[in-house]
């Protein structure tokens, strides 16, 4: 399957000047939600990951919100497990809500969309870490930041996208005044 096809029909590969919740400039922006948005593609995509990490034999997949929730659900229902899912709290945390307890799972798998700086992936492992719970892998749909490894937990993915990522203060297209755009959901902090 050739999965950045997917991603490249449903326009959820796109150009132009983003702000990504890094805080780094991009020339391209991932919204799998626009692949998501279709069952079919969901379903494949799902089933592509839950082939990536069913050899580390997951009892529990955990996603943050809001961009990994369709994706993880996905993956666990393929590989028959249970899913929960973390969420933002008013002060930017990364909370557990709707009595989900991670806490009687042993072999967690984190499910993302995309991965970029591996932020959101590393607030779930130390989330899971309060709880007692200790992660086994990560994987994503697409990993653009080029990164083979979160707080020693390996990826799968199923596309490999290294995109074009820069410093605010070093970024080519703020210097050629191609208008910033801010997709995604969560808030952009300066510093974080």
């Amino acid at each position: 399957m050739d999965y950045k096809k997917i991603l490249e029909e449903t326009d959820a590969l796109i150009h132009g000047h983003f702000l990504l919740s890094s805080g780094l400039h991009s020339d391209s922006y991932i919204q799998c939600a626009k692949a998501l948005r279709f069952p079919w593609y969901a379903e494949e995509l799902g089933y592509g990951i839950s082939l990536k990490i069913s050899a580390y034999n997951p009892d529990c997949i955990v996603s943050p919100a809001i961009g990994g929730i369709i994706i993880g659900y996905e993956v666990a229902k393929h590989l028959n497990i249970p899913f929960l899912f973390t969420e933002r709290e008013d002060d930017g945390l990364m909370k557990f809500r709707r009595d989900f307890d991670p806490s009687t799972f042993k072999r967690v798998a984190i499910v993302e969309d995309v991965i970029t700086t591996g932020k959101s992936t590393k607030e779930v492992i130390e989330l899971l870490r309060k709880h007692g719970v200790s992660a086994i892998c990560t994987a994503s749909i697409a990993n653009r930041g080029n990164l083979i490894e979160i707080e020693g937990l390996p990826i799968a993915t199923l596309v490999e996208l290294p995109l074009n990522n820069y410093k605010a203060t070093e970024c080519p297209l703020c210097k050629q005044g191609i208008p910033l755009v801010k997709p995604g959901t969560r808030k952009f902090v300066m510093g974080s």
